[in-house]
């Protein structure tokens, strides 16, 4: 019964998994400030504007994961849905109705905090564990975006998840309410089965000629054969362009010198850090009370130092490293304020410093492990630099090849022979059945994809013979393909399926007969009850069916048990008919407190999300959202669809 609850997933989460995608989910800085021309705002929240740009990226962006997730099964036409946009819209709102509260409670990230988030990302780190400054950056420039972007809109979603944290954790579950939900779930029915089988009524069952050509008729599709091609096709990819590219050993030292940098690991260090808050703004008394504060601690450290995290734990102001003790991991030089790095890196392992004063306030360090730098020799290096010109050759020489790939297969409509000399392509063949994509042959199969095989079951490609388009069917790859041979749906003759049709008539009769008789034994058994012709008693709950057929299960759970002993039947699909006897209910024998938490946890899980989105229609209200030149959105909290 809890299978409808989901645990709610935390946006810093989602934040995080998108760079493996790679796709930020988030828009860049400058979508905030194309907000020039009123025809292209689609909604207002606040005083910001979400525009028609802003909208089509988060459509691609959201098309991009999913392609990345289901590959050729994705149609990205599911996206371009009145339904879908209104979805997308909905939560670009929802994220500009959060923004604008943040604002209001000026909220806020360290950068302490924000350092720390970027750092614990496993996809930004080196083969060696270290952070890759490099990748880091790579990354966002693949996104057209660069670090202080990024990491700005990472500090804005870390504040908004403080307000979804909040609003979340004031959410629970009454333990009255989950008790008696865990105790219906738990609740256990003896049960009694009369089973009719089908297989017990074949031999009343008298086929005729006329009931096989009725069946027939009627399901006629059922001995259709499946519309077939055999096919030849060709592909363009970054992979079989790369394998006709040649990397001399001085292209590779030229790479290697020109980008040392890269293959230069600089020392890093791990620390740890108790923090006293003092903004720079703050009134001299605040700070000279924080500094004292700061004095006194290491004062106890001095004293002890094993006591360092303890203290952490109990009087740091970095709500992101004090309850692991103040660690803040490791780091490389530039990525933590100068007061701090500067002191951090002229301390041994295991070294505390004096009080530091920065922008933040006053902290204490103390380096718990140090990481030496080092230079990757060129032949440690050799093979990951060969293949990484091979990718940037490929990926140049693809945007050259594409277009000759396109105009040779539709010049040439007559043969891929053509294409594939000139391009050094390999022609490969396939069997293709119906027009839709096989979630069994996987992603990878080039032709498995809805928009190629439309291409190739065409009319003009099936009658003609001719070549299709080049259609791209997965970032930087193209498929051309041409039918050989081509064998139309077609329905099977009576005469050739009489045996399996003779055989279907006989089950759906059979089935009908023992359904007749079941139902003709329940009446009887709403007049008087007896328990003759049931088996033996058995004990079901919802977390246990005791071997129930599905149908059977849910009938006796349905059931209703106010008066007992109670009755239900169920038809049981291929089987017959069942009648069930419901003689006693009874607790469960043993009570799974880890179940019953977890099924607690679930239900405050569920009430926390319905109190977050009952939250964001309270903020939408409150920054008088509305909907501008957006016949695709729905209507906003408080403001009619089509208001301006």
């Amino acid at each position: 019964m809890f299978d409808f609850i989901r645990t709610h997933q935390r946006l810093m989460q989602f934040l995080l998994l998108l760079l493996i995608v790679p796709s930020f989910a988030l828009l860049g800085l400058e979508s905030y400030t194309r907000m020039g021309d009123e025809t292209n705002v689609v909604a207002k929240v606040g005083g910001q504007k979400v525009t028609k740009e802003e909208l089509d990226a988060a459509q691609r962006q959201q098309a991009d994961r999913l392609r990345q997730a289901y590959g050729a099964q994705f149609d990205p036409r599911i996206l371009d849905t009145p339904e879908a946009r209104r979805g997308l819209l909905d939560n670009l709102i929802a994220q500009k109705a959060l923004a604008v509260e943040a604002a209001r409670n000026h909220l806020s990230v360290s950068d302490a905090a924000l350092q720390q988030s970027i750092l614990q990302i496993p996809e930004l780190q080196s083969a060696d564990g270290k952070f890759d400054v490099e990748r880091y950056k790579a990354l966002l420039a693949a996104q057209g975006m660069t670090p202080t972007m990024y990491e700005a809109q990472l500090r804005q979603e870390m504040a908004l998840q403080q307000i979804n944290a909040a609003v979340q954790n004031s959410a629970f579950a009454p333990k009255s309410l989950a008790t008696r939900l865990s105790e219906i779930n738990e609740q256990q029915r003896e049960v009694q089965e009369q089973l009719f089988k089908a297989s017990d009524y074949a031999a009343k069952v008298k086929v005729t000629d006329d009931m096989l050509q009725a069946y027939y008729d009627k399901s006629g599709s059922r001995f259709e054969t499946p519309e077939q091609v055999k096919a030849e096709y060709v592909v363009l990819n970054a992979a079989n362009i790369a394998s006709q590219v040649s990397v001399s050993d001085a292209d590779i030292k030229s790479y290697y010198e020109q980008n040392a940098k890269r293959y230069t690991t600089e020392e890093q260090r791990r620390a740890s850090h108790i923090l006293i808050t003092a903004p720079k703004e703050a009134p001299a008394k605040e700070r000279s009370a924080a500094k004292a504060k700061a004095d006194a601690l290491l004062a106890q450290l001095r004293k002890n130092p094993g006591d360092f995290a303890k203290l952490a734990k109990e009087n740091s102001q970095d709500p992101g490293s004090a309850e692991r003790g103040g660690d803040l991991d490791f780091f490389g030089k530039g990525m933590m304020v100068k007061p701090f790095e500067d002191a951090a890196y002229k301390l041994k392992k295991g070294e505390i410093s004096d009080v530091v004063e920065s922008e933040f306030g006053y902290h204490i360090i103390q380096v718990t492990d140090i990481k030496p730098g080092g230079v990757r020799s060129l032949e440690q290096v050799k093979d990951e630099i060969a293949s990484e010109i091979r990718k940037q050759l490929a990926a140049k020489k693809y945007t050259e090849m594409a277009e000759t790939f396109s105009n040779t297969v539709y010049e040439q409509a007559d043969s891929l022979k053509p294409v594939a000399d000139k391009l050094g392509l390999k022609i490969e063949s396939a069997t293709i059945t119906g027009r839709e994509p096989k979630p069994g042959l996987g992603k990878d199969v080039p032709y498995n994809n809805a928009k190629f095989l439309a291409a190739l079951f065409a009319d003009e490609a099936v009658r003609n013979k001719h070549n299709t388009e080049a259609v791209e069917v997965a970032p930087n790859t193209l498929v051309a393909g041409r039918v050989v041979s081509y064998q139309p749906k077609a329905r099977r003759p009576l005469e050739e399926v009489k045996t399996q049709v003779r055989e279907l008539v006989l089950q759906q009769e059979a089935m009908a007969l023992a359904k007749k008789a079941g139902e003709a034994r329940l009446a009887e058994l709403q007049t008087r009850t007896d328990a003759n012709g049931f088996g033996a008693a058995k004990m079901v709950s919802r977390t246990a069916a005791g071997g129930l057929d599905e149908s059977a299960f849910m009938a006796v759970m349905k059931a209703d048990v106010s008066k007992l002993p109670a009755v239900v039947g169920a038809e049981l699909p291929g089987q017959g008919y069942g009648v069930y006897r419901i003689n006693k209910l009874a607790p469960a024998a043993k009570v799974d407190e880890a179940r019953r938490t977890a099924e607690q946890q679930q239900i405050a899980a569920a009430l926390s999300q319905q109190e977050t989105l009952a939250y964001i229609d309270v903020l939408k209200k409150r920054a008088k959202t509305k909907l501008v030149n957006s016949p695709a959105a729905p209507a906003a909290a408080g403001e009619p669809e089509g208001q301006k």
